[in-house]
Parts: structure tokens; sequence; C-alpha cells
């Protein structure tokens, strides 16, 4: 998805919160934080009435009820397990070097301020390719953009990669020629990529699997350890109404109807094993975990079901 720049609020000194999955630890990067287009554009589909009906929990953290615009927080999450340092997605370019690369926060920064370095990076996992999910993936060197994690594997499925691939013919939300030179090309010159279709386990906690429909290759990372569970999900959730009416697409979404299957199926996993979703874009607590309602779903605790800790 592309934020507005309206309301904008970059971090100079990005919140870090961290989370524990059993021996796994998720560590937070806020990188933005806006208002994006109003409800009833976002998600076209959804009964405006619903964000009123639930505005007591919905704002502030996931909608401003003044101007009915969704907020959407730009971050990514820096995964331990092992001996192995997982970022998942890159945000927004903080320097990009084509016109037409949307630009936002500091993906350096954020890293610095939880005591990691580029060079750290074992793993880059972009649940998708929309560009405020690969932006952070090159850096500037000397108005070309090189790899920004020298050591780094990163993680394209194979179905994303085709379908934004500015060769491919079509249209689709989100594909940019601009946006695949700068933060896609030169990591496949490099090396570095590792493309992976249907299923890839990273090791024996972290495995990717396809859901497709906000694109066509958007990937879920679920994390198992010990009893406790997670599913990254990108953005097969941009809002927590989308639990009460999975149905509901974004407009950003490339194929509603697959983004429909892909969220009940994978929200029927998290009911299932108790697992906690971690969307890409959430404000607020930045997590919920769901239980089944009958043949749909519901918060466990609206909006607040995870506290981070700092």
């Amino acid at each position: 998805m592309c934020l507005l720049p309206a309301g904008r609020r970059p971090f100079d000194d990005p919140p870090v919160d961290t989370i524990g999955i059993g021996d796994v630890t998720a560590t937070r990067l806020e990188l933005q934080d806006s208002l994006a287009p109003t409800a009833a554009e976002f998600f076209p589909g959804l009964d405006p009435a619903l964000w009123a009906a639930n505005r007591t929990w919905l704002h502030p953290d996931h909608w401003d009820a003044t101007t009915g615009r969704v907020r959407v927080v730009v971050q990514s999450w820096l995964l331990r397990s092992g001996g192995l340092t997982v970022l998942v997605d890159t945000g927004l370019s903080p320097t990009p070097t084509r016109a037409g690369v949307p630009a936002g926060g500091s993906l350096p920064a954020a890293l610095a301020a939880a005591g990691v370095d580029a060079s750290d990076v074992d793993i880059v996992v972009c649940t998708h390719l929309h560009p405020d999910h690969v932006g952070g993936n090159t850096r500037d060197d000397g108005g070309e953009p090189v790899p920004a994690f020298p050591r780094a594997r990163y993680l394209f499925s194979r179905p994303d990669l085709e379908f934004f691939d500015p060769r491919t013919p079509g249209e689709g939300p989100g594909r940019s020629a601009a946006v695949f030179a700068e933060s896609i090309a030169p990591v496949l010159r490099s090396g570095q990529a590792l493309v992976w279709d249907g299923s890839h386990t990273i090791d024996e906690r972290l495995t990717l699997s396809l859901a497709p429909g906000h694109t066509p290759g958007a990937g879920v990372l679920a994390v198992e350890s010990g009893s406790e569970r997670a599913l990254f999900v990108g953005d097969l959730l941009h809002s927590p109404l989308q639990v009460l009416e999975p149905g509901a697409a974004s407009c950003f979404c490339h194929d509603p109807a697959a983004a429909a299957r892909s969220r009940h199926r994978v929200l029927g996993r998290a009911a299932d094993q108790r697992a906690l979703v971690v969307p890409g874009h959430f404000g607020g607590e930045h997590a919920v975990r769901v239980r089944r309602a009958g043949n749909g779903f519901e918060l466990d605790r609206p909006a607040a079901a995870h506290r981070l800790r700092e």
C-alpha cells in the first residue's frame, strides 16, 4: 500500500518495543505514523456504520473519528531466533535515488535505536513487494542503490517477483518500475535474493507460507516456539474491523476475493492455535488475538490483545 503524506509523523527517536514468543524475541521498529485515506476510500466494501458503531475502541489507535481517516503505522519487526537476526519488511525508502519512489522514516535510525547494525541482519523477509515494505532493502551508494544489508539473504516470493517485474504485462495496485529498480533489482543483481514459492522454512521456529490476494505472492511468517505462536501477516489486515468482517478488502488489494479467502484461512489458523496476529500497519498495541464466533471471528479484546513491553 502507499500512504498519503497528510498527517505524516516520521520518528527521529523511533519507539522500540519487544515481545517474546517462546524463545523468539520480536522487536518493533516504528518508522512512520500517518492518517491514510478515509475509511470509505480505504475499505470501499465495508459498511461505513461499522466504524461509528465501534468508535470507542477504534478511535484513535486505528481510525480518526474526526476526519474519518484510517490510522496506518509503517513499521518493521526484528526477530531473533536462535543465532539468526531476521528483519520482517523494511518500510519506505529513507533515501530514494529515483523519482517516483516514496520516501519516509529511517530504518537505519530505528535499527540503531535497537542496537543493531546493518551487518548484523542475516535474513530480510519481504511479506510482499509494495513500496512501504521494501523501501529499506537498499541504500544510496553514490547515487546508485545497493543492498542495505551486506550479509543478508532477501526472501522474495516467486509470484510477487514475477508480478512486480516491469517486464510482466498488466496493471495492479502498487506496481512501479521505479520501485522495482530501486528496491528489488539491486538485490537480484547482488545474488543475495532467495526466491521461494508455496512455503519456505527459515529455521525450526520460522516458516513462510503464501497468502495471496493483497498481492499475488503475499506471505505470512509463522513463529512457533514452545507452546507460543505468532503470525506476522503483513497487509492481510489493515484494520481490526477486518477480523469482524474478513470479506472486507482494502482498496490496495490486487485480488479482493482471494485476499478475503486468505484472511479467513489465516484467521482460522490463528484462532485454533491461539496465535498472536501481527499485521504490518496496526497502531495501538500493534497485535491482536482472535477467536471463532460462529462462522466468523471476533477479537479477544478489541485492539488490545497483547501489550508490548518497553
